[in-house]
């Protein structure tokens, strides 16, 4: 079953879709304003989102980009009734899979739907082999790192190094780290981010060529 975030504001359309894609063996998580669909792709496995564009409190475009900065693969649909050109080339821009217009034929959104999810499983790079630090074996998936010992990683450790994996040699924004492993970036999360870094470098202390930088003012970056 794979799980749909769904943000529109129209009461009555956002039930006739959720309950179709229902129906079709999908799993909603619907949502009215962009902020609550941010924060609920922040704490569920999301597999696409479809996204109004005119949304309160965070408009569809914005939303986009805030979950394409913790997500680059997630598909991204909008429904919207802005047919501008100009209007899809900002949805395309900001990392839209497809754009739907309103009023749509729900056995046309299913297509969509389906040939997004298709393209993103072709796509997908796959994750399961870990990742390579200088002498030591990160198995993201059973959070080990394995060298000459292997050491146990809490969830949190795990996840923040994996994130740092994939983005390898990149800067990395702390908010979008908070974002991602906390679901929000208050200032106690980011004192609690600042702990766990400090603990990762003791793990990968011994690693010469590897490394985690501070950015001041900005994040950290993997150095590897």
């Amino acid at each position: 079953m794979k799980n749909i975030l769904l943000v529109e504001d129209d009461n009555n359309l956002g039930f006739v879709i959720k309950d179709n894609l229902k129906l079709n063996g999908y799993k909603i998580y619907l949502c009215k304003d962009g902020q609550i669909g941010l924060k609920t792709f922040n704490e569920k496995s999301i597999d696409i989102c479809l996204l109004d564009v005119m949304l309160p409190k965070q408009d569809g475009f914005s939303l986009a980009k805030d979950i394409r900065k913790m997500n680059d693969s997630v598909p991204i649909i909008f429904l919207t009734a802005k047919a501008m050109i100009e209007d899809k080339t900002i949805g395309f821009e900001v990392g839209a899979d497809d754009y739907l217009t309103k009023p749509f034929n729900m056995d046309e959104l299913l297509l969509r739907i389906n040939a997004v999810l298709k393209r993103a499983e072709i796509s997908k790079a796959p994750q399961a082999n870990g990742f390579q630090l200088g002498s030591l074996f990160f198995d993201d998936l059973n959070y080990k790192l394995i060298g000459l010992e292997t050491k146990k990683l809490t969830k949190k450790e795990a996840e923040i190094l994996k994130i740092l994996c994939i983005e390898k040699n990149k800067v990395i924004e702390r908010e979008i780290i908070l974002k991602k492993v906390w679901g929000d970036d208050s200032y106690f999360n980011g004192r609690s981010l600042d702990v766990f870094i400090t603990k990762l470098r003791k793990y990968l202390q011994d690693e010469e060529s590897v490394s985690i930088e501070n950015i001041h003012g900005i994040g950290f970056s993997l150095k590897d």
